[in-house]
C-alpha cells in the first residue's frame, strides 16, 4: 500500500509536476488551499506527509501549518514547505513552528523525492 501525501498548493503547474513526479510512488491528495486541506483533515484523514506552499489565497500555508502543529493531531506529521517566496529563508526562521524541510521553487524532483523519503523514515523511527 502506497503512503499518502497531502499536497497543498494553488499553482496548477506545480500540482501537475508533483503529480507527475510522485504519483507512481505515493497516493497523492491534492488541495488548492489551506482551508480545503483543513476541511479534508477534519474528515478524519491522516496523511503520512504534507507538502505545502506558503503563498496561497484565503488561508495561507503558514497559517495552515501552524493550525496543524497546534491541533496536536498532526504535530508529528512531517511537513515539507515548497515555496517560491522571495525571502524564503527569512520567512521560515520567523515562523513559530518547524518544518521538516524547506525547498525553493523551482525545485529538483530528485531532491524532493529524497527529502520525502528522509522525512517519512525519520518520522517512523521517532514515533515508535
Amino acid at each position: 500500500m502506497k503512503k499518502q501525501i497531502l499536497v497543498v498548493d494553488d499553482e496548477l503547474s506545480i500540482l501537475k509536476l508533483l503529480n507527475f513526479v510522485l504519483n507512481e510512488d505515493y497516493d497523492l491528495v491534492i488541495k488548492k488551499s489551506g482551508y480545503d486541506a483543513i476541511s479534508w483533515l477534519e474528515e478524519g484523514n491522516d496523511p503520512d506527509l504534507i507538502i505545502s506552499d506558503l503563498n496561497m489565497p484565503y488561508f495561507n500555508g503558514s497559517s495552515f501549518i501552524r493550525s496543524l502543529k497546534i491541533s496536536g493531531l498532526y504535530r508529528d506529521t512531517p511537513v515539507i514547505i515548497l515555496s517560491g517566496a522571495e525571502d524564503l529563508e527569512n520567512i521560515v526562521t520567523q515562523m513559530p513552528f518547524k518544518a521538516d524541510s524547506v525547498m525553493q521553487k523551482p525545485f529538483n524532483p530528485a531532491e524532493l523525492k529524497s527529502r520525502i523519503f528522509k522525512a517519512m523514515n525519520e518520522h517512523v523511527t521517532t514515533s515508535h
